[in-house]
């Protein structure tokens, strides 16, 4: 779909007004550096011909409800703000700038509470970082993600001057989105909450987010702050935050012990058993999102996401063909997503299957659909995801 036509230029427009971000756009933040061009005179966009394409709908954001990108629409190396994913869990609440106080209580030798211009006064570092969600699926063509360029402030700084009491082992991140839960027939009060591990929480790359893309934090996005733990599900990244708890036992609030958690069959020391895991660091995923035509010549176009250790290769199979090796960009970052492109020369007319898999220097392939676990949870979909197409 050219992202010239007249629909996209409507769905931009509404995405922007729904958002009402401040006075700069992201696009216009940042020098355009494409890595997946808008189509030039004489290319043409190659429809996909297999099911999840076909039976794909998207649909502008709203308030209080998931939005995701199309992924068959990504021309930009950074996801412009209104295009970013969104998953909430206890709605979107409006958080005024003013009042808003970030505490650090706990297990901690020094409780500290900041406003919003304390954190920004204090030492700020910029990174780029894609993430996606854990419910992530080919079912909406990989779309709950997206990549941004961050501003914020250390965790790890943070926690440091709070000073960490002995004994300590996990660190809790509240949000002010607010929920009723029923827990054993009780309807409790329940904040919107993650937990690290110490050791994860002090990591260098942790940040208190509170710009995204050159701008404010936009309030669909968690505004003032939200965590941002790159190489982690979307999940992780808590919005609207307003606390953080140093705590010595394990957190198992509900998105950490009850949902978010992956259940499936493995083989346990010889044994196969049903096993859980919390969604946490994000596995080892690329994905074909168009095919570019311009006279014989075909170019595949996908992105690739991980906890950011290094790749080794991507590499795309067309049909019953070998892997053959694809360009990954130079403005690929450790934790951004990674775009890549393979050339395809002179097809032969036909449908064909195209898929990709990645493979980081620890020697993890992606793995095919037929090699994943059985499981029972929709959590953690990163298998190989074919495509067709006609020529």
């Amino acid at each position: 779909m050219n992202s010239d036509q007249p629909q996209d230029k409507g769905r931009r427009n509404v995405l922007k007004g729904a958002l009402g971000t401040g006075a700069v756009a992201a696009g216009a933040a940042y020098a355009p550096n494409f890595l997946f061009p808008a189509l030039a005179q004489g290319e043409r966009l190659v429809e996909f011909t297999d099911e999840a394409s076909q039976a794909f709908n998207w649909r502008p954001i709203e308030p209080n409800t998931t939005h995701w990108q199309d992924t068959r629409q990504i021309d930009n190396h950074i996801t412009d703000n209104d295009d970013f994913y969104l998953v909430q869990h206890y709605g979107q609440p409006e958080v005024d700038n003013d009042s808003w106080r970030l505490r650090v209580t706990g297990m901690v030798d020094n409780e500290i509470e900041l406003s919003l211009s304390d954190l920004m006064g204090r030492n700020a570092f910029e990174q780029q970082v894609g993430f996606e969600c854990g419910g992530n699926s080919d079912r909406l063509l990989h779309g709950l993600i997206g990549n941004a360029s961050w501003r914020g402030a250390a965790l790890r700084e943070l926690l440091n001057e709070a000073g960490i009491q002995e004994g300590a082992k996990e660190v809790v991140f509240f949000g002010a989105d607010v929920g009723n839960e029923e827990i054993r027939g009780r309807e409790v009060e329940k904040a919107f909450a993650r937990s690290l591990s110490l050791e994860d929480a002090m990591r260098t790359e942790n940040m208190l987010a509170y710009q995204m893309n050159g701008e404010p934090l936009p309030h669909y996005h968690g505004k003032p702050v939200r965590l941002l733990v790159p190489g982690w599900y979307g999940v992780a990244n808590v919005k609207w935050l307003n606390q953080i708890h140093v705590q010595d036992t394990r957190y198992m609030g509900r998105f950490m012990g009850r949902d978010y958690v992956t259940l499936k069959r493995v083989t346990v020391g010889g044994t196969e058993r049903w096993v859980e895991n919390s969604v946490t660091t994000m596995n080892l995923k690329s994905a074909i999102v168009r095919v570019v035509q311009s006279g014989s010549n075909y170019q595949v176009q996908g992105f690739v996401l991980n906890d950011g250790t290094a790749l080794a290769s991507v590499e795309v199979k067309v049909d019953d063909g070998p892997w053959r090796r694809a360009e990954l960009s130079p403005r690929n970052t450790q934790y951004s997503w990674k775009l890549w492109t393979f050339d395809w020369s002179n097809p032969g007319p036909g449908e064909h299957t195209l898929v990709s898999r990645v493979t980081d220097v620890e020697g993890n392939v992606q793995p095919t659909q037929d090699d994943f676990p059985e499981k029972v949870s929709f959590w953690e979909n990163f298998a190989q995801f074919p495509r067709t197409v006609s020529i």
